[in-house]
């Protein structure tokens, strides 16, 4: 299917090209595949400043992605999203299904607006709405988020995210995850009425998953192969 590209949607706090991006970017050349992966906003070398991002920015980006590639005959899209990058990815797929036929899930961070307000006390949550800006620190970013972000989770649940939601889903998902617990995708699985959703737990799997990166790379490669071919012999 020529007119087929795989799009990299990175975490927060990441960048385009990390180790399983790139593994990715390998099965896809191997199997004659486009390819792209570019920086969410306030992200690697796009820039700008992260007390702006929102779900609803992450899914502006993907549209501008989405329509670069159309514009160069890419018109329908395999997404692989990490994280933040899978909660986006998810989403944009509900919103988009005639452009994305597959989405590969790794971590997907389904709940991470609530649980972010979750964790907060009350005069955390105060203090956030009054500076407009709140603090997180893990060890891959030290950065500042704005109000914005938590303003649009009642937006973004993943009941309403699983409600119809009709696209071809690989997920996998770390036991050990101490970031994302893999309860996210058990309740989008245990939510979501459409069968070609399938969930693969990893026993020692953390967060990042770069230890699975070439089984992941190769286990995309086979599942957007199935995807394509079902969908050539709907033609």
């Amino acid at each position: 299917m020529p007119d087929f590209a795989v799009v990299w949607c990175h975490g927060f706090g990441s960048h385009r090209g990390g180790e399983k991006a790139q593994a990715v970017a390998e099965e896809c050349d191997r199997r004659g595949w486009a390819f792209l992966a570019c920086d969410f906003r306030g992200h690697g070398a796009t820039g700008g400043p992260m007390h702006e991002l929102r779900a609803s920015g992450l899914l502006a980006d993907l549209d501008a992605i989405r329509q670069f590639l159309a514009e160069r005959g890419h018109t329908r899209l395999g997404l692989v999203g990490s994280s933040m990058g899978g909660f986006a990815a998810a989403w944009f797929a509900k919103q988009n299904p005639e452009a994305v036929v597959g989405c590969v899930l790794l971590a997907p961070a389904f709940g991470f607006l609530q649980r972010r307000w979750d964790r907060l006390t009350e005069a955390e949550r105060a203090e956030w709405q009054r500076t407009g800006r709140l603090r997180v620190r893990n060890d891959w970013v030290d950065a500042e988020v704005g109000y914005g972000l938590i303003e649009e989770r009642d937006r973004y649940h993943v009941r309403d995210l699983a409600a119809g939601y009709r696209t071809p889903t690989l997920i996998y998902h770390g036991l050990a995850d101490d970031v994302v617990p893999d309860v996210d995708s058990l309740e989008f699985l245990r939510r979501v009425d459409y069968p070609g959703v399938e969930l693969r737990l990893l026993k020692a799997g953390d967060h990042r998953l770069t230890a699975y990166k070439d089984e992941i790379a190769a286990a995309a490669g086979a599942f957007f192969a199935g995807v394509i071919s079902s969908v050539r012999r709907l033609w």
